[in-house]
């Protein structure tokens, strides 16, 4: 870990539509065409093939990342001041927890004394989305956006360093509200014996990727290995849920309860059910009806605890339905999201409590892509970091 020597902190609000609500391809293009979207914004640099220009002119990625690199200059000319040699105290609270960490550039590729990774993936990753972040770091060559890492270890320590560190800083550089009522506010941090500590505090033990999987792996993929990372502990985070949305599927109850029947799924029709609040079961909104899948046990050998994502995109997907999981019909879609009116149905799945996420990590496992919500999450664009450093 260290700190951010070429730096810009935003000087007001993040130009543009809030980047962080965005999770879908569709999302960002419907953002980047309405009232907010226009001109030069943060969304339109970090997804530059997905505004109307770009789409109306059939623009790759590539073609279009030249256009981003001359907004993004202009926005930190305009939006944003410059600073060097700081790390970012961060504090971040609102109705899905509280969190308190520090703002920093992150080496993933790095290891310990005994060769294994500092930073360690949480989750497997669509290595499509990793192809695309590697481009934008490439074409950018800058972080617009931070990853979530939390400590493996004492991290309640970590937590009351950055608060101790907040009581000598005074005000925040930036304090912002965002569109979900979350109040995030960054403090600055330079050269010191206090930079030196919470640098000391950072780097006690190896770090868990709570949110930001692609964002790492890109950064390794890289000719870079650097990124832009939030390192907290909480002390209030929470994990939500992240279910599965079918999408242009034409699929009905009916179509899913054969299919599901068909490869020996218990299955009922069932009303004014919520969504599962342990593992073991899916609760499906479908049109016609919703339903109840019991999920089978555990198979003799087969590593516990089981993370019901994997088997539901591996059994009920892909084997019952002939649906590729990591293909534009299936989609991730975090509790509490509005869901597209084009779905076709929901599978909600339970929240993965964190001691079975500690349990994969330990057993040196990775957690089914997108099984986890880690809230709540830092804002894009209140820093941004040059990579060349």
């Amino acid at each position: 870990m260290r700190a951010v020597r070429h730096g810009w902190v935003v000087a007001g609000g993040v130009p543009g539509p809030d980047v962080d609500e965005f999770a879908e391809a569709t999302d960002v293009i419907t953002a980047l065409a309405g009232p907010q979207g226009g001109g030069d914004t943060l969304l339109a640099v970090q997804h530059p093939h997905r505004t109307p220009r770009a789409l109306a002119e059939g623009l790759s990625l590539a073609e279009a990342l030249p256009a981003a690199r001359q907004a993004l200059d202009r926005l930190r000319a305009g939006a944003y001041r410059r600073v060097t040699d700081v790390l970012a105290p961060y504090r971040v609270e609102g109705p899905d927890g509280m969190a308190v960490g520090v703002l920093c550039l992150v080496d993933p590729a790095a290891v310990d004394v005994h060769g294994a990774s500092w930073v360690r993936h949480g989750e497997e990753v669509y290595p499509r989305v990793v192809a695309e972040r590697t481009a934008v770091f490439a074409g950018l060559g800058c972080a617009t956006s931070a990853a979530m890492l939390v400590p493996v270890i004492d991290g309640d320590q970590l937590t009351t360093t950055v608060l101790d560190s907040l009581d000598a800083l005074g005000a925040p550089a930036v304090s912002t509200t965002d569109s979900g009522g979350r109040t995030h506010q960054v403090w600055l941090l330079g050269p010191g014996a206090g930079q030196d500590t919470v640098l000391a505090a950072l780097a006690r033990g190896p770090l868990l990727v709570a949110d930001g999987n692609h964002r790492v792996a890109a950064a390794v993929a890289g000719d870079r290995s650097s990124l832009l990372a939030l390192v907290t502990s909480g002390p209030e985070l929470r994990i939500g849920a992240i279910h599965r949305a079918l999408v242009g599927t034409g699929l009905r109850s009916g179509d899913l309860v054969e299919a599901w029947r068909g490869v020996g799924l218990a299955v009922w029709e069932v009303g004014e059910l919520g969504p599962p609040a342990r593992s073991g079961s899916v609760v499906v909104r479908a049109s016609g009806s919703d339903l109840l899948v019991i999920l089978p046990g555990a198979e003799p050998g087969e590593p516990v605890p089981r993370i019901d994502h994997g088997l539901v995109e591996r059994l009920l997907i892909a084997e019952a339905l002939g649906i590729d999981p990591e293909g534009p019909q299936v989609r991730a879609l975090p509790a509490g999201h509005p869901v597209d009116p084009h779905v076709d149905a929901v599978l909600q799945l339970a929240p993965v409590p964190f001691a079975d996420v500690l349990a994969v990590h330990r057993q040196g496992r990775r957690m089914p892509r997108k099984s986890t919500y880690f809230t709540p999450k830092p804002r894009s664009g209140l820093l941004l970091a040059d990579l060349a450093d």
